[in-house]
């Protein structure tokens, strides 16, 4: 399937459009290791630029942009926290918006995923790898610096505390978070939407004020993705 075009978001810089002969639309972005795939997505090139086309259905941050979300925490050149990194697929792209200006920091608590992050790291110099657990941020407080934006996604029953307290040492004033909150990692007893608006109040409570919310759905079951902007410091 050849590419016919691609262009800039108009709302989102970095990330891109590709425009393909079957009429089909997909993300991608810049490449900023040329020639090296991390999680065997398709490489496209236009005028001499490389792009990787980006799943939504592995990664919750495109999903997010498909689904309409009005703003991410992450742009070319920012500093962004990342806190809960797995093997590295999303923040593989996060890397690649940023760009060689920006710098992001990854922190993931379980040691065999920390491993594929790790071989991703050496090829990409804007990723920080931290082995640590996102509960406790004064474990890296002197790793990470002020950030322009954070990205969450833990999975874990106490997720938008864990985000709060991040912010609470890290964000800046009125800088933007993105909590991807999976509802039945937190209670399968409840309906998504109860947990949803749980979630969402326990971030007003810690000084956040909701921009936007979207449901991922059908790139990911039961999850949506909040961008908060962090308003008391």
């Amino acid at each position: 399937m050849s590419l016919t075009k691609i262009y800039e978001d108009g709302k989102f810089k970095g990330v891109y459009w590709c425009e393909f002969e079957d009429g089909s639309k997909r993300l991608a972005t810049v490449n900023m290791v040329p020639g090296v795939r991390v999680y065997g997505e398709q490489l496209v090139s236009h005028g001499g630029v490389e792009f990787r086309v980006w799943n939504a259905f592995r990664s919750k941050l495109a999903a997010a942009i498909l689904k309409g979300v009005s703003e991410i925490s992450v742009k070319p050149g920012s500093y962004v926290l990342y806190l809960g990194t797995s093997t590295g697929t999303t923040i593989s792209h996060v890397s690649d918006i940023i760009g060689p200006d920006g710098c992001v920091f990854g922190v993931e608590v379980a040691p065999r995923p920390f491993r594929e992050f790790m071989a991703l790291c050496e090829k990409r110099r804007n990723i920080v790898p931290i082995l640590s657990d996102a509960r406790t941020p004064t474990a890296y407080r002197s790793i990470v610096p002020i950030v322009d934006g954070m990205y969450c996604d833990v999975a874990q029953p106490d997720q938008a505390k864990i985000l709060i307290d991040n912010a609470k040492f890290f964000l800046k004033p009125n800088g933007l978070a993105m909590l991807a909150i999976k509802a039945r990692s937190i209670d399968v007893t409840l309906e998504p939407s109860e947990v949803y608006k749980r979630e969402i109040n326990c971030l007003v409570d810690g000084g956040f004020e909701i921009i936007s919310v979207v449901h991922l759905e059908p790139y990911d079951k039961d999850h949506a993705m909040v961008v908060a902007r962090y308003v008391e410091k």
